[in-house]
């Protein structure tokens, strides 16, 4: 049983997913990130989001499982998770680039995108040497988003925080459970993704 739950954590926030609940956060429930927007620009910044930092990413990886480049899509080993680590870079940029040229973008906004592709390039990096958890890499990033974001904000509430801690010490502990990395790959990880927003807010 335990394990069937952790297998539904690392699922529900696979690290391809965790971009879209922040910014779907941001866009939706918070109340003036994106308070200009009428309903419907909200669901295309939303999609956009989605699309270019979920969707596209899977199907590309899907493609490459298809295509015999890589033998689950699960990505297993650092080997096969070379070349989407490359794709999503690509699409994580192309995001975060989008937002910052758009004039109404919010600042937070933009802050957590460029974090989102610098962590994604630090684990490309770390992946070089180890099988890097890119789980830990994404609530690392979320951890210190909603940090920082709730020393920032005048509307922040330490419920912030308290979740992304709790949802991050769940999916890092549902990765240990399910023997997927070891605890230096997990503590690794999240230094690697609360390292990359951290930059990402100071330019």
């Amino acid at each position: 049983m335990k394990k069937i739950f952790a297998q539904v954590f690392s699922y529900v926030f696979h690290p391809i997913f965790v971009s879209a609940y922040v910014m779907g956060f941001l866009i939706f429930f918070h109340p003036y990130a994106f308070a200009g927007f009428d309903h419907r620009m909200k669901v295309l910044r939303f999609l956009h989001i989605l699309i270019f930092n979920a969707i596209f990413p899977m199907f590309a990886v899907f493609l490459l499982w298809r295509l015999k480049f890589i033998d689950s899509m699960l990505l297993r080993t650092p080997k096969e998770r070379i070349i989407p680590y490359m794709i999503v870079m690509i699409f994580y940029w192309w995001s975060w680039n989008v937002f910052k040229h758009l004039p109404d973008s919010p600042v937070m906004a933009v802050h957590f995108l460029l974090g989102a592709f610098l962590a994604v390039c630090a684990g490309w990096f770390c992946n070089i040497y180890y099988k890097v958890s890119m789980h830990a890499i994404a609530m690392g990033g979320a951890l210190m988003f909603f940090f920082l974001f709730s020393f920032t904000d005048s509307y922040a509430s330490g419920l912030y925080i308290s979740v992304a801690l709790f949802l991050t010490g769940l999916v890092c502990t549902s990765r240990l459970i399910l023997g997927a990395h070891t605890n230096f790959e997990i503590w690794s990880g999240l230094f690697v993704g609360l390292l990359a927003q951290y930059i990402a807010w100071q330019f």
